[in-house]
Parts: structure tokens; C-alpha cells; sequence
């Protein structure tokens, strides 16, 4: 397994002790920790506490975080991955629970568990979504998948062969939305498992984190429809032209939301430059009738935000 990082060492200690405390073994576990060249803290002094168990990878400088998970990907040695970022933790079982469908069916190429949400001090806040309700293969997983994220990258491990059959995680992509299109092109190409045990931890809102500082502008809804053109250029070769249009018309209304969620946090804090270009990108991104809804409750509740600032 392997643990990509940077500037995470609030929380590095913790997602190493999660995977240390359910460890198989060297002979059938490589623990990692693939640092893309921190400038806060020392991750590898975190490593070396740890003992000899766990590696440690310095990049010779940055290269983004899409990028770090391909060096990580590049130096993995066993038959199966597991990417868990610094912040987030496998909880008791994770690995006990999903290397056996992996060994079991050699078709699957990717399996995943249902996880938790947790905030930035780790209480947990709620449970991602069921997909079905036993252990098995998600049927019609890609239709799914591509009409929007609902999976972690802490909660999946994959074939390293499926990897190096589809290819890296897509350096175009800067902020978040890399994991979403790897999970939407897996699922092109192999059937994927399902563990409706919450096996694994995501930390959200947590200060510092790459995803939060690009949600709270619209960089992060611009890297996930930019995941969804790309995702649009090869999904309909995989589902008639109706399902893949619908799939794309879902994922697109769902980022231009995360859009006008940003334009109204601009608002709010009287950036209106920052405002107008994030709702220019949601009514371009998405179905206008749908973006202008949600722009329309956005601008209202901004309104009841600055009464109610004025009354006070």
C-alpha cells in the first residue's frame, strides 16, 4: 500500500498507524510513504518513527499531486494497490475484507468499501452511499460511476495490471476529479467488487487539504467537469449513445452545482469577481435549466445571509 503526501503531517502518523495495526506483513504488504517534496514538516521523520517496516520516497521536486500518485503507482510492487492519503485511515479489516475478492475473481479488476466521512478532528459524520446490501460485483457500476463521484480513493484498491493496462492517473488534471475519471475508465474495461462494511475513513473540511482549498473556489467544479469532457470523449464507446449522454448530463449538472456553491462562497465573502467567474463556469459546465435553479436558491440565500449580517 501506498501513502502519497504532502504537507500532511498532522495526520500522516495516523494513517500509517491504521495500516501498521492490521499489517499482514512485508512478504505480503509494501508500505510506502511517497512525499512530493513537502515544505511544512518532516514526513520522513514520521517514517522513520515507524520503524524499517515503512519506506520512504522523496520527490527531487513538487509535481502535483496527480503526478505523486503515478511515481506512487510506478513504485508499487505488489499484485494489488491501495493509494490512502496522508489524512484519511483503513479502518480494523480493510485489507482482510477486500484482498479475498480480488484473489478469488480474477475478472474483477477493482474493489471498494463503503467508508465514513469525518471531519477534520476525525468524529465521523456520515456514511457514503450502499451500494448493495452483500459483498459482490456493483451490477451496472458504469453508468453509475460516471454520472458522478461517490467513491474515495482511500476506500478502493486495485489490480496493479489494470493499471499498467489503462495507464496512469491523468496529469491534466490539477486540483481533484483525477480519481473519479481513473474509477469511470476502470469501469469501461472490468467488473468491480463492492464490501458494504464501512472499511474506510475521508476526512472532509479538514484545513490545508488540496480538494478543500479548491472547493472553496471553483477550481475544483473546473478539474471535475474538465474530468468530464474527457470521460465524454471515450464513455460512449463503452454505452449506447442514451446512457452515456445521460450519465454526462448528470455529472455535469452535479459539478456546475459544486460551481454556484463556490460563486455563492465568494459572495459571501464579497468577492464578486471570483462570484461571477465561478457562475460563468457553472452555466457553462452544466444544463442550463438546472444551473439556474440552483443559481436562483444560491443568490436567495445569500440575500437572507446579508439581512440577517445587517441586523446583527
Amino acid at each position: 500500500m501506498m501513502i502519497p503526501t504532502y504537507n500532511g503531517e498532522r495526520y500522516l502518523a495516523d494513517a500509517l498507524n491504521s495500516v501498521l495495526a492490521q499489517d499482514p506483513g512485508p512478504a505480503a504488504m509494501q508500505v510506502e510513504v511517497v512525499d512530493d517534496r513537502s515544505t511544512r514538516g518532516d514526513p520522513e521523520a514520521i517514517v522513520r518513527r515507524a520503524g524499517e517496516r515503512v519506506t520512504f520516497f522523496r520527490q527531487p521536486s513538487n509535481v502535483g499531486h496527480a503526478a505523486n500518485f503515478n511515481t506512487c503507482l510506478r513504485r508499487a510492487r505488489g499484485t494489488v494497490v491501495h493509494l490512502l492519503h496522508d489524512d484519511d485511515w483503513a479502518r480494523d479489516g480493510f485489507y482482510r475484507r477486500l484482498e479475498p475478492p480480488l484473489r478469488d475473481n480474477p475478472e474483477v479488476g477493482a474493489a471498494f468499501s463503503r467508508y465514513l466521512y469525518a471531519d477534520g478532528e476525525g468524529h465521523w459524520r456520515t456514511l457514503s452511499r450502499l451500494e448493495r446490501r452483500t459483498p459482490g460485483v456493483v451490477e451496472d457500476w458504469l453508468p453509475k460511476i460516471a454520472s458522478g463521484q461517490r467513491l474515495t480513493t482511500p476506500s478502493v484498491v486495485v489490480r496493479r495490471s489494470v493499471y499498467e493496462l489503462l495507464g496512469g492517473f491523468d496529469e491534466r488534471i490539477t486540483v481533484g476529479g483525477e480519481d473519479w475519471e481513473m474509477w469511470v475508465r476502470i469501469a469501461t474495461r472490468f467488473p468491480v467488487w463492492f464490501e458494504p462494511e464501512p472499511l474506510a475513513v475521508y476526512r472532509v473540511n479538514r484545513p490545508g487539504s488540496l480538494t478543500g482549498n479548491a472547493a472553496s473556489s471553483a477550481a475544483l467544479a473546473r478539474d471535475m467537469l474538465l474530468a468530464t469532457d474527457i470521460v465524454a470523449a471515450y464513455l460512449p464507446t463503452y454505452l449506447t449513445a442514451g446512457r452515456a449522454d445521460t450519465a454526462l448530463r448528470r455529472a455535469r449538472a452535479e459539478y456546475s452545482r459544486w460551481a454556484v456553491e463556490a460563486a455563492h462562497r465568494h459572495l459571501l465573502r464579497g468577492q464578486r469577481r471570483a462570484a461571477f467567474n465561478a457562475a460563468r463556469l457553472a452555466l457553462s459546465g452544466g444544463p442550463k435549466p438546472q444551473v439556474m435553479e440552483a443559481m436562483l436558491e444560491t443568490l436567495a440565500r445569500s440575500a437572507v445571509h446579508r439581512l440577517r449580517s445587517r441586523r446583527h
